[in-house]
């Protein structure tokens, strides 16, 4: 198992969530099964050659960042992604429902969330003249993130901004100089970087202090403060990935194993956040979501 980020607590839910699945399924670690876990941090290139050497009978990988070094390592041993964005439109299976070669899963977050995000930030803020988009460097999808931000954003009437994050350290300068004018807004969609707990900590922080409204993908940014979240359960694809790997093990090969695509989204306002920022929000889009935090 190959995880494309650093070892944190928000991560070991999610492998958690997979070995206890896997040991429902019948597959205990230590018995009669063996799970070899490894942290590649933002390059994990060197770790997906180590585990390929291993030649395990399958590895799952995700995100984007994880995935890619693992299938340029392989073509043979079977591959379950977790996380990956849009992988029929990137080219790394050749249907959703017959992915064909050697690897499988569940994708991520879709690129036409954008769309939605914009929305709902419009029906938050109707004044908003400019959005910031906010992506580790790290993020193997980020080129494809901001091609379709630049497209959907003028549909809004909501100039597109770019803010490519090289290293965390960089944080700070980059929402520093992107807050300084009126009516802008954040969107963070969520990356291995960023959702770090540390991170996101600071992001939420930031946002306050500047009084910048900010959306993110990741469900627990506004349960720490975040103005508003909408996205994926980030648990459920690691428990469901278990399944497929039963599945692998007990023979079944990935190319015929249709990629899942995420179809349960949340979407959560903080309403103590929305007044601190002096925003009153619509009880129509209030009403929408499907928590509120007050």
């Amino acid at each position: 198992m190959l995880i494309g980020g650093l070892d944190n607590p928000t991560v070991r839910l999610r492998v958690t969530a997979f070995v206890q699945e896997l040991q429902r399924l019948g597959w205990t670690d230590g018995a009669n099964a063996r799970v070899q876990l490894r942290f590649g941090g933002p390059d994990p290139t060197a770790q997906a050659r180590e585990l390929v050497q291993l030649k395990p009978d399958v590895i799952v990988a995700g995100p984007t960042n994880a995935f890619l070094p693992v299938q340029r390592e392989t073509r043979t041993i079977p591959i379950v992604f977790v996380g990956v964005s849009d992988p029929l439109g990137q080219g790394f299976v050749q249907s959703m429902s017959k992915p064909g070669g050697n690897a499988t899963g569940f994708s991520n977050l879709e690129f036409s969330l954008i769309g939605k995000w914009l929305q709902i930030l419009k029906d938050a803020i109707p004044r908003i003249g400019r959005a910031g988009l906010l992506i580790s460097t790290s993020n193997a999808s980020s080129p494809r993130w901001y091609r379709t931000f630049s497209e959907v954003a003028p549909t809004f009437r909501i100039e597109p901004v770019p803010l490519p994050l090289p290293d965390p350290a960089a944080l700070e300068g980059i929402l520093t100089a992107f807050a300084r004018e009126a009516n802008s807004a954040l969107i963070v969609p969520g990356d291995s970087v960023v959702e770090t707990p540390g991170v996101r900590r600071t992001i939420i922080e930031f946002a306050a202090r500047h009084r910048l409204p900010a959306l993110s993908g990741g469900l627990p940014f506004a349960a720490e403060g975040g103005l508003i979240s909408y996205g994926i359960e980030p648990v459920d694809p690691y428990r469901r990935a278990a399944a497929y790997v039963d599945r692998i093990l007990k023979g079944e090969k990935p190319a015929d194993l249709p990629v899942q695509a995420p179809d349960k989204f949340h979407f959560i306002i903080n309403l103590k956040t929305a007044k601190a920022l002096g925003l009153e929000l619509s009880p129509t889009l209030v009403g929408t979501a499907d928590e509120v935090i007050e």
